[in-house]
């Protein structure tokens, strides 16, 4: 599974890029509280994409 999840990050490297530098930029910066939440929001969309585009648990 970790191994399904590496090779689908390495497939979208400019995805990961954003996904990596705006987990850390909400987790160690604090921006602005409207552009956090649009920073949140993007992050959540991102999550859901990987998720979907993953789909690790296929039944």
């Amino acid at each position: 599974m970790f191994k399904k999840i590496l090779n689908g990050l390495i497939d979208q490297p400019l995805f990961t890029s954003l996904f990596v530098t705006d987990f850390f930029i909400l987790l160690f910066h604090r921006p602005p509280f409207l552009f956090s939440l649009v920073m949140l929001g993007a992050l959540m969309a991102m999550c859901m994409y990987f998720g979907q585009k993953l789909a690790l648990f296929k039944i």
